[in-house]
């Protein structure tokens, strides 16, 4: 089971078939979104959580180790984003070019959602690079798009992206 935790021991926990739509899902959106260097760093840990690449049912990540910024608003900023990511994700953003039916995403893609909603960044293990195991650093933020699926690939981490990686 991979697991996404939220605060106060709240967690989403996923079989790997849905943790691998959730990512799909996920990466859609965050292609169509991502415009600052902490967007970028987010999508760069969605490309992580890559099974293909990483092994079935060994990612996940929690929201406290999350370098969510030092001040107040760069820390509002990236929950922001991330909420925005959510619901671009739930109005379905480019599902209909999916090869399959992206069963059960709504559902976690709304329990997250609550998760992240609930959560407080100011608790986070935030600044001077302390969240850099889990976040990637600026450096390794996801820049590079994959022109044949039109979403930010895992570069530097490997060639190709989610859907690459999947072989769709």
């Amino acid at each position: 089971m991979n697991v996404f935790e939220g605060g106060d021991g709240r967690f989403l926990e996923m079989t790997n078939g849905g943790t691998a739509v959730f990512v799909d899902v996920l990466v859609l959106a965050v292609s169509a979104l991502a415009r600052e260097p902490w967007d970028h760093r987010f999508a760069a840990l969605l490309t992580l959580q890559d099974q293909s690449v990483m092994g079935r049912g060994a990612v996940g990540f929690a929201l406290a180790e999350l370098d969510w910024g030092d001040t107040q608003r760069e820390r509002a900023a990236a929950k922001g984003f991330l909420l925005r990511v959510l619901d671009l994700a739930l109005s379905r953003h480019r599902w209909e070019e999916l090869t399959y039916e992206p069963a059960r995403a709504e559902g976690h893609l709304r329990a997250y959602r609550a998760l992240v909603e609930e959560f407080d960044p100011a608790g986070a293990r935030s600044g001077a690079g302390s969240g850099a195991g889990v976040l990637p650093g600026p450096h390794e933020a996801a820049r590079a798009s994959c022109v044949r699926h039109r979403v930010l690939d895992g570069l530097p981490f490997w060639q190709g992206c989610v859907f690459c990686t999947a072989g769709v």
